[in-house]
């Protein structure tokens, strides 16, 4: 089975939608995932003000390949702790041979099997 990781919460009208908060950002880096040592860390800036309470501060991550084996570690590891700012993350099994895709409504997202389509 294949692990993706994705957000359950609509948000709020200031945003929402998957991110990572900082202390699962830190830990992804910590891991060595390439995408998190990329990102730079604003955090890192105000370390007293990057706390779960910042929403600057806490919207991390967003180009983790969802799907990345160091991030389903991370949210499976800090569960609440690793929800980014109005987000909760979870992580979903799917069959190991579906190609699959994120859709997203409102900021809620489900995993779906590609379909082909033509027009």
């Amino acid at each position: 089975m294949r692990k993706i990781v994705i957000n359950t919460s609509y948000g709020d009208q200031g945003g929402g939608g998957f991110c990572l908060s900082h202390r699962a950002f830190l830990r992804l880096r910590d891991l060595g995932q390439r995408e998190a040592l990329q990102e730079p860390d604003l955090g890192a800036y105000w370390p007293q003000w990057a706390t779960p309470r910042e929403p600057s501060l806490n919207r991390c991550g967003e180009l983790v390949p969802r799907d990345d084996e160091k991030l389903v570690q991370v949210v499976e590891e800090l569960g609440e702790e690793a929800n980014g700012h109005c987000a909760e993350l979870k992580v979903v099994e799917i069959p190991n041979e579906v190609h699959w895709m994120i859709d997203k409504v409102g900021g809620v997202e489900h995993v779906s099997e590609v379909h082909r389509t033509w027009s």
